[in-house]
């Protein structure tokens, strides 16, 4: 199934018409025609059957004849990770976090964060891309980047971990998950997050986790997180 996205159709779109890029992909590269049907979702849930009405490489229009809705597998897993200093890396995250089914990521700027600025749009397009791929309905919600201080100020719900690298006392992250339980996960930069910041996250509530013996990429320790969250809510 080739899937498209759209987040401006709900339930009462009757048709509506493609952008411009995406019209000459359908019709040009794809090569489809007046009553071909397409598969789209508007990343909340939704999958609409549409029957282009209108094969033209500039403005492709369809007609929706048929929507489901598909509630989401598992519950909510919310990542924040600081942003690695070589984007690719954080983008490769994104796409992985995105096949495995993460609901929500927020990029945390630390103390020791060695990038401090990210291109928002650019990683929304890699987190649409990765959902359209695995054939998911469900977007991850990707918030703005935001300043550990901020970020931990925010009042929270569900179960909360700080993974962290100090020789200090942590619980392995697979022993601490709960099953059908909300949990929200801080993942820090490459140097780790500071002596303040782990402090400040265990009066907020927020657990010590390690995970496994080998010390991760910040990249690579959002992806284990998300893996064992999967895992255990399969």
């Amino acid at each position: 199934m080739q899937l498209f996205y759209n987040s401006d159709l709900n339930e009462s779109t009757p048709k509506f018409t493609f952008s411009t890029e995406e019209s000459k992909h359908i019709v040009k590269v794809l090569r489809k025609k007046e009553g071909d049907i397409l598969s789209i979702t508007n990343g909340d849930g939704y999958l609409f059957e549409a029957k282009i009405i209108v094969a033209d490489i500039r403005k492709c229009t369809a007609q929706i004849i048929k929507s489901t809705f598909y509630p989401k597998k598992q519950p909510s897993l919310h990542l924040a990770v600081a942003p690695t200093k070589m984007i690719d890396r954080y983008e490769w995250f994104l796409e992985k976090a995105t096949e495995i089914g993460i609901s929500e990521i927020t990029p945390i700027i630390c103390d020791h964060s060695e990038r401090k600025i990210i291109k928002l749009d650019r990683m929304q397009k890699v987190v649409q891309s990765a959902m359209k791929q695995s054939l998911q309905f469900h977007l991850p919600k990707l918030n703005d980047a935001v300043s550990f201080k901020e970020f931990i100020n925010h009042d929270f719900c569900g179960e909360l971990y700080i993974a962290h690298c100090e020789e200090s006392k942590r619980t392995e992250l697979k022993e601490c998950l709960k099953p059908n339980e909300a949990t929200l996960v801080l993942i820090g930069p490459e140097g780790d997050f500071s002596t303040t910041e782990i402090n400040t996250a265990f009066k907020k509530g927020f657990l010590p986790v390690a995970l496994g013996s080998n010390r991760l990429r910040t990249e690579t320790a959002a992806i284990y997180t998300g893996a064992c969250f999967s895992i255990l809510n399969t």
